[in-house]
């Protein structure tokens, strides 16, 4: 097979799985979910197939059309969207076996039409990670955000659609308004969108223009929940459980994170954004965006909520990344797309498992709850543990080379706010864990014992804790990939 073949099946067959799912709908349950883990098995079997030909250095390329005047629909792999591709289809895998177990055993209603738009939203995602240049970019992430609408108002009930308004409406609005037109300015000054290594803008854009076109970036691409663009997230929360791990880790933030990295190496360029200085400001944002988030998460006992202030948190640790505009920032920026979706599906997959299991959703809850739930809450810790960037599990080594663009940005501050984080993760997060197993039990537990979520969810977060510290243990897959973003 082609690698463009590749390229377009991996785009496609999401689809057609959506439409395979709809056909067998309720009645055929079996069927339907053959069908989603058949689709995603071949998503991810096609992108692996990928991975030889760009690690050796190929680039296949394939434009679909031109809809507008030198506009077209265009696709390119590359390695920083290869990683991205590899992350989202491996872990549509594992969230479709943890899907079976928790929509079946929470007895949620309307699961066909859930497994449709999921799918659809891979194909998007798939876009998003392919685009040639910045139009398909745009539209592949438009349609990622359409396409989950439907899943975060799943449940149909008032709250569902409060928090589906608000995500709809943030997330639209900063595009339109400010994602749009940074767009339109780069095609108008460049004469192009193409991402071309080393950037598009140097020499065209002034060091005034050029901050004010990376802040329309930066806070247009809502989806990478910068502050004080991000209350879609936590409104999000409403819809069910596998929804917030593909919020949260697969697909929506990670499309977000992963659109502002590749503007600043592919259309802005790490040395002419070193040369203007206009990232600088943007660093300080983030650094803010992480210390902010990690706070509001110590004030939530909701434990989803606590997770989504945590994922906030988190998702500027890449933008701050692609701020340093330097290697190492690069590096670490893009190793944490990897680390924290593993770490962080983990925390969801357990907040859900707790759910099914024993119908509870707050911190202040979960007391002995561990030495009922073992596996559950062992997944837990090893997630939060990555999440921290605490051996043996890979987000050790997204910080550390974080910690090290902050050093060779000359910015003490900006490692200080890393360090300080790792503090507050320490706080908000592993205190779970320890509560969990170390705490005596609520006496209702006691009354009312618990047992493990239903054995796919179990599957699911033993895989992602797995991965999570094999990428500890064996790294340079991974940084091999990255490393050529940078060299490039």
């Amino acid at each position: 097979m082609s690698p463009v073949t590749a390229v377009v099946l991996a785009i496609v067959v999401p689809l057609v799985g959506a439409v395979a799912i709809g056909l067998m709908g309720e009645e055929r349950a079996n069927l339907r979910e053959t069908a989603t883990l058949v689709s995603a098995a071949i998503v991810f079997g096609l992108v692996l197939t990928l991975t030889p030909q760009i690690a050796g250095g190929a680039r296949p390329e394939l434009v679909l059309g031109e809809p507008l005047p030198g506009l077209p629909i265009a696709f390119e792999v590359e390695p920083l969207g290869l990683i991205f591709s590899l992350v989202a289809s491996s872990l549509w895998i594992v969230t479709s076996i943890y899907s079976i177990g928790y929509m079946r055993g929470h007895h949620e209603e309307n699961q066909t039409r859930f497994y449709i738009f999921f799918a659809i939203a891979i194909s998007a995602v798939m876009g998003v990670a392919f685009a040639g240049n910045l139009f398909t970019l745009f539209v592949f992430y438009e349609v990622l955000t359409l396409s989950t609408f439907p899943l975060v108002t799943h449940h149909g009930t008032e709250a569902a659609k409060r928090g589906g308004r608000v995500y709809l409406g943030l997330l639209l609005a900063t595009s339109i308004f400010l994602f749009l037109p940074a767009v339109i300015w780069t095609w108008y000054v460049a004469g192009t969108l193409d991402f071309v290594p080393g950037g598009i803008l140097d020499g065209v854009l002034s060091p005034a223009a050029a901050t004010i076109l990376l802040g329309l970036f930066v806070f247009g691409i809502g989806k990478a929940a910068v502050m004080p663009v991000h209350r879609w997230l936590p409104a999000a929360m409403v819809a069910p459980t596998p929804v917030s791990a593909l919020l949260h880790a697969v697909a929506v933030v990670k499309a977000g994170v992963f659109a502002i990295l590749k503007i600043s190496v592919y259309i802005f360029g790490t040395t002419f954004l070193q040369d203007v200085g206009a990232s600088q400001i943007f660093a300080y944002v983030a650094g803010a965006t992480i210390l902010l988030a990690s706070l509001v998460a110590f004030t939530k006992d909701n434990l989803k909520a606590r997770l989504a202030y945590s994922t906030i948190g988190q998702l500027s640790y890449i933008v701050l990344g692609a701020m340093l505009a330097n290697s190492y920032g690069i590096v670490g920026g893009a190793m944490h797309i990897v680390m924290h979706a593993f770490g962080k599906i983990t925390l969801f997959f357990g907040a859900g498992a707790i759910l099914v299991a024993a119908h509870r959703t707050q911190v202040s809850q979960l007391d002995g709850i561990g030495r009922m739930m073992p596996v559950t809450m062992a997944a837990f810790l090893i997630g939060a543990l990555s999440i921290t960037g605490l051996p043996p599990t890979g987000g050790t080594w997204s910080k550390w080379y974080l910690a090290l663009g902050t050093l060779e940005a000359g910015e003490p501050i900006l490692l200080a706010v890393l360090m300080l984080s790792s503090l507050l993760n320490i706080g908000y997060l592993l205190v779970i864990p320890a509560r969990a197993f170390f705490a005596p039990a609520d006496p209702e537990l006691l009354a009312h014992p618990v047992r493990e979520a239903p054995m796919p969810i179990l599957i699911a977060m033993v895989i992602t804790a797995s991965v999570s510290i094999g990428l500890f243990f064996f790294p340079d897959p991974l940084f091999d990939l990255v490393r050529m973003v940078v060299e490039s």
